[in-house]
């Protein structure tokens, strides 16, 4: 049946922003081009969605001929702010930008182990509120948060798991308390890296694929056909817990020292890099494990003279520890193309990428590209911040679209 009149203007309003949003600003005859509508429907959609609040003109464009076609409409971008956090064991960073996505301010909360829960939760709430001040708002319509752990997909709550900090699964209630015209939504950290990969970085090309974490722990995000899985509870992608040869024991159910994290978690590449007599912190953590893996990649793609056997052993054998986990999840899952995610993956590059596509190569029948993530550890900022952007971006538009 044909669309009503005001499902056809809903419609027409949401692909115009969704353009602009994309797009960046465009004229009212770039409108006509882009969305195939008539002028005087693109014309109506302009003056209802300025009217509304949602867009406005921020310019003329370079045409020759002025007038209203030469007008440049964009997204009001300080119609709501928006908050990003990501949560880490040691703490959080924070951002705060405008509805287009544009960061206003940032900040980072160390948290020490031995703060007790309500003094953790409180001073990253503090810093939430400071940052949005020094953004320039007056409140925050949208949060989201990108923490390790279990997101239930029935309450959207952060569930319980072993070697979390209390102080995690208190932190969305209390902001949405401090914080009650805001709405605060909570992923888990691998879910919201996969997704940035996708939108802005080294997945944008596919709509099939697996995110392989390597930073602090390990993790896997999956997206089949464009859309993120996330399991009947929420677990998709938690392959620290897979059993793997070469480890001393097994996982448990509250505990993934056995499993896939004892071969690539931070403390596992740390002792491997001293192994092969490189220079690794024994309290490896993220940062740190990145930094042995980036070290090691630049004796080996500096000057001939630079050629260094210790770190190609120590790549070769970092690769072949990945490749079991990756190895696992192709043979599962078939996606396609791996990306090497967090700040490991990114550190690595593509030195590191190849040689876990050559060992799947030699594993699998299935053909599967790896590739080195370009975000890093940032993607799940910048996750969290696309998630918030979207849901604000959603509820924003709907009632001007209707």
């Amino acid at each position: 049946m044909p669309a009503s009149p005001s499902t056809a203007r809903a419609l027409n309003d949401r692909l115009a922003l969704r353009l602009l949003q994309h797009e960046g600003p465009l004229t009212a005859g770039q409108l006509k081009q882009l969305t195939g509508l008539s002028r005087p429907t693109v014309a109506d959609l302009v003056e209802r969605l300025t009217a509304s609040g949602l867009i406005t003109v921020v310019g003329e464009s370079g045409e020759l001929r002025r007038g209203p076609n030469a007008r440049l409409y964009g997204i009001v971008a300080d119609r709501a702010q928006l908050a990003a956090l990501d949560v880490r064991t040691e703490g959080a960073f924070v951002l705060v930008s405008d509805l287009v996505g544009r960061v206003l301010a940032e900040a980072s909360v160390p948290i020490g182990g031995d703060t007790g829960t309500g003094p953790a939760v409180e001073q990253v709430v503090t810093a939430v509120e400071r940052t949005t001040k020094e953004a320039g708002a007056d409140r925050l319509h949208t949060v989201g948060i990108g923490a390790p752990g279990l997101v239930d997909p029935a309450t959207g709550d952060l569930r319980d798991s072993g070697g979390l900090p209390a102080w995690h699964r208190r932190l969305a209630a209390a902001l949405q308390e401090r914080l009650p015209e805001a709405r605060v939504t909570v992923e888990n950290e691998t879910n919201l890296a996969a997704l940035a990969e996708q939108r802005e970085g080294a997945a944008r090309d596919r709509d099939t694929f697996v995110l392989l974490w390597l930073g602090h722990g390990v993790g896997a995000a999956v997206v089949l056909d464009g859309a993120l899985r996330r399991g009947a509870s929420g677990g998709t992608g938690e392959i620290g817990f897979l059993p793997v040869p070469g480890t001393a024991s097994l996982p448990s159910a509250r505990d993934c020292d056995g499993g896939f994290h004892s071969l690539a978690g931070a403390a596992a590449i740390g002792a491997l890099a001293r192994e092969h007599g490189l220079p690794a912190a024994h309290d490896t953590d993220g940062p740190g494990a990145a930094e042995a893996v980036g070290a090691a990649v630049a004796l080996l793609t500096g000057p001939p003279a630079a050629a260094n056997d210790p770190a190609d052993r120590f790549l070769d054998a970092l690769a072949d520890r990945i490749a079991v986990g990756a190895a696992s999840v192709v043979a599962v899952l078939d996606p396609g193309c791996v990306v090497l995610g967090g700040e490991v993956g990114r550190a690595g590059g593509a030195v590191l990428a190849a040689r876990v596509e050559d060992r799947l190569r030699g594993m699998s029948p299935l053909l599967t590209e790896v590739r080195p993530s370009t975000l890093g550890g940032a993607a799940v900022l910048r996750g969290a911040l696309l998630t918030a952007r979207d849901r604000a971006q959603d509820e924003l538009f709907g009632p001007a679209a209707g």
